[in-house]
């Protein structure tokens, strides 16, 4: 594979210096002390968008609860959303679940060791098969994630906004022919702990670059003007009003969400949007109605939550319920009535989570 046209570092002088500043600042990480499958392929779906400090105990979690393939497999898709809980994008926790079984039943129980074969996978795509196969069994594929496409734009000054196809071309043949064909895996673990370590997204550490002498974002003192982006868009805000509707044994109403929607498979309390020129109050009423088949009174307002999802904002306003009458809810969700007790059976999103916790220490709830 040919370096990029015209640029002017030496792809050799690169690789080597990356390799020596990782042998010597390379972060002691369990799936590197133990690089068996596994382990390795949980950590980078753990990882993907999710910085290594927040996603090590999720990662510990899962090996403690679910050791081997064969236990994710055999586990609820529940179980699992409930050891997820709080890390978000729960789509990755659902193909998680959902390649362990296809392993136990394709494959009869073992991994892939291939590209092509992690590829299959449901919910495995170009990153996570590059990285797997490189890290776990030599194959000599070249890994472009968020740290990567990071360092590399800055290397070549990538004049593009590099969510383009032909950025993510141009990007890739960098990332390629960059590879170290001697030891890929290790190649491509600096790559990422050099974008995450050094070549941060608004600090970066130049001085300590090994890629210091042939970036050129570096040498026009243009680091942070790369990779370009989009250029950003308001981000929406949504009022939400929820219900907490409790029986007449104390429980607690809660639905399951709609396993093929966003934060599918969690459970919330019955809701939604306010309406324009609506109250939060009256949008509880009429959106308990609409969902459930309910009438509802809300006696008194129990917590306001801001929570900032990837792409949107909103305000959870949450009542307290009673119903009115002796019907019961109607719906083709699956429903239950619970005990304040069992919350933590239960995967929530996290601002209901947030909400669980203020009721938590409302002693008059």
């Amino acid at each position: 594979m040919n370096w990029l046209p015209d640029f002017e570092a030496d792809p050799d002088v690169l690789r080597r210096h990356l390799a020596a500043w990782f042998i010597e600042n390379r972060r002691s990480l369990p799936w590197r002390e133990n690089p068996e499958p596994y382990s390795i392929w949980l950590s980078e779906v753990i990882l993907q968008q999710t910085r290594v400090e927040q996603g090590l105990p999720y990662f510990f979690r899962f090996l403690e609860r679910f050791p081997t393939v064969e236990d994710l497999a055999g586990a609820s898709e529940d179980d699992v959303l409930r050891l997820w809980e709080g890390l978000g994008y729960y789509s990755r926790g659902r193909n998680l679940h959902r390649a362990a079984q296809f392993v136990m039943e394709e494959r009869a129980g073992k991994l892939p060791d291939t590209y092509e074969d992690w590829l299959a996978l449901p919910g495995v795509g170009p990153y996570t098969a590059a990285a797997i196969s490189s890290i776990a069994f030599g194959e000599k594929q070249a890994v472009l994630d968020g740290n990567v496409i990071r360092v590399l734009s800055r290397l070549l000054a990538l004049d593009e906004v590099h969510t383009t196809s032909s950025a993510r071309r141009k990007l890739m043949m960098a990332a390629e022919a960059l590879l170290d064909h001697d030891n890929p895996g290790r190649h491509n673990e600096a790559m990422m702990e050099l974008g995450a370590l050094v070549c941060s997204p608004t600090s970066p550490s130049c001085p300590q670059c090994p890629f210091r002498e042939g970036c050129r974002a570096s040498k026009r003192g243009q680091m942070t003007d790369f990779p370009v982006r989009k250029p950003k868009k308001a981000v929406p805000h949504h009022d939400i009003a929820v219900a907490i509707i409790r029986d007449s044994q104390e429980r607690i109403f809660i639905q399951q969400r709609d396993r093929n929607a966003m934060l599918g498979g969690l459970w919330e309390f019955p809701g939604g949007k306010v309406e324009a020129g609506e109250s939060a109050e009256d949008a509880c009423i009429r959106e308990v109605r609409e969902e459930i088949g309910l009438d509802v009174l809300p006696i008194r307002k129990l917590a306001e939550i801001d929570h900032a999802y990837s792409h949107f904002r909103i305000t959870l306003h949450a009542f307290e319920c009673l119903p009115t009458s002796q019907q019961e809810p109607e719906t083709d969700s699956p429903t239950t009535w619970i005990a304040r007790e069992a919350f933590s059976d239960y995967a929530f999103p996290r601002a209901n989570r947030r909400l669980l916790d203020l009721l938590g220490q409302d002693s008059s709830f």
